[in-house]
């Protein structure tokens, strides 16, 4: 019989025991892994959603529920602003992107966001099939929305009135897929785009069509200003064009187009109102002035998406720290578990390795077998453990909001060597006085007990 037939068989002689140890590991590395992947991904949330993002303006309120409803969509907007400011705001030579969002529905918990093109070179989409929108009631739906809710280019979909799903459903409007866009590991993912006017007119708000043209076309240089222009300038965009006029331009990757909307006069209607504009600065100078000319000179509040995202995963941070450290007192439990197993088991077997000696082994043998004998316990733990910890994962995706659908569960974390490390040092630790008891059985003093 070789060291590991032993080892597994001295380990099962004492299963209650060895039992317990396995769980109390399990749960601890469990609780650990839930903690260390979801972190690691909101953290990575958090980036992917706000990149090129540097200030959100929207109603006053609370700051972090205007980036929460706006950024991450996971809480209701903190109101309205008027189409005059968020227009007069754009304007400013200060700011190289104005993207308009406007919210109020959804789709079976995916959120309906009406925008326009710029939107899509904010956050660097690529539209894997399918073309822009040309018209009302046309969408570009996520990734993950095309795959949850198995939609394809040419169905029709009826929004719910409000951010949940149990809401009135819009009959009377049923929204058509044009495009499906990449997978972009964020929120976009799980996000359907449509125009402002969908979104207007789907509640019954109607664009005023009889203001003056070149007057709205002044006003509209910032939200339709293509990311990467190394050659912007205020004035240069204050240019008329044909209302639904549109530039496709291909990128880097075959097959993936951007499409600019260049005549979109949706930040010129009258009488309008969107939820909230996304800001991209055109010089770092910007940061000490949009804000505060923001807050201190309009109706609306602006918050940053970093000094919010920072201050939302500290809070987490310190729940995920307490959490943490239970793991941690749940494992060296466990390992507190194994040691007694193992030294209430040299009690039973000290004649056993009193007879091994005799027979040759030796004492590096004896004390190489205890230690691998707590080992194996809390290395068994440790893989129940990382799958008990996917599993739950897996399950808190399947339960969460739509749009909150981001935990990596089925991903392998590098934090997770660490976590089996931590397990099977702590099951050596526990085994090593057991382990140097074995080593210095004396065959005689036992023998001659016996």
């Amino acid at each position: 019989m070789n060291t590991i037939q032993l080892v597994w068989k001295n380990i099962t002689q004492q299963i209650g025991s060895t039992l317990l140890s396995i769980l109390l590991t399990a749960f601890g590395v469990a609780i650990l892994c839930v903690i260390y992947i979801t972190g690691d991904t909101f953290e990575k949330q958090l980036t992917n959603n706000t990149k090129n993002i540097d200030l959100v303006v929207g109603a006053k309120g609370s700051p972090l529920q205007l980036i929460l409803s706006s950024l991450y969509h996971v809480d209701n907007p903190t109101g309205n602003i008027t189409l005059a400011e968020a227009n007069q705001l754009a304007n400013n030579p200060f700011i190289d992107l104005a993207v308009p969002i406007s919210l109020g529905d959804n789709y079976k918990g995916h959120r309906l966001i009406g925008t326009d093109s710029s939107y899509l070179n904010l956050y660097e989409l690529h539209i894997a099939e399918g073309q822009f929108w040309n018209k009302n009631y046309e969408a570009l739906i996520g990734s993950e929305v095309a795959r949850k809710r198995k939609l394809k280019i040419g169905d029709e979909f009826h929004t719910a009135h409000g951010l949940s799903a149990e809401g009135h459903i819009h009959d009377e409007h049923p929204f058509k897929v044009v495009g499906i866009l990449e997978n972009a590991n964020s929120v976009v993912d799980n996000l359907i785009l449509c125009n402002l006017q969908s979104v207007w007119d789907v509640h019954g708000i109607h664009e005023d069509h009889n203001h003056d043209h070149n007057h709205n076309e002044e006003h509209n240089h910032n939200s339709n200003h293509p990311p990467h222009d190394e050659h912007h300038h205020h004035n240069d965009h204050q240019h008329n064009h044909h209302e639904d006029q549109h530039e496709e331009y291909v990128s880097e990757k075959p097959n993936d187009i951007f499409v600019k909307n260049i005549g979109d006069d949706i930040l010129g209607a009258r009488g309008n109102e969107i939820t909230a504009l996304l800001i991209k600065y055109a010089s770092p100078a910007a940061m000490g002035i949009i804000p505060r000319l923001v807050n201190q000179s309009t109706d609306m509040q602006a918050a940053s998406p970093a000094i919010e995202s920072t201050r939302l995963f500290s809070l987490m941070g310190v729940g995920l720290d307490s959490l943490s450290a239970l793991a941690y007192i749940i494992m060296f439990i466990a390992g507190f578990s194994v040691f007694i197993s193992l030294y209430n088991a040299l009690k039973e077997r000290k004649y056993d390795l009193a007879i091994m000696r005799s027979m040759g082994a030796s004492k590096t043998k004896l004390f190489t077998l205890v230690l691998l004998e707590g080992l194996f316990i809390t290395a068994i733990g440790a893989i129940i453990g990382l799958i008990i910890g996917h599993t739950a994962l897996y399950l808190i995706n399947q339960q969460t909001s739509e749009t909150a659908d981001f935990i990596e569960a089925l991903s392998w974390n590098t934090k997770e060597i660490f976590i089996i490390l931590a397990a099977c040092i702590i099951g050596i630790l526990a085994a090593l006085l057991p382990a140097l008891k074995a080593y210095s059985t004396t065959i005689s003093t036992i023998l001659a007990d016996k």
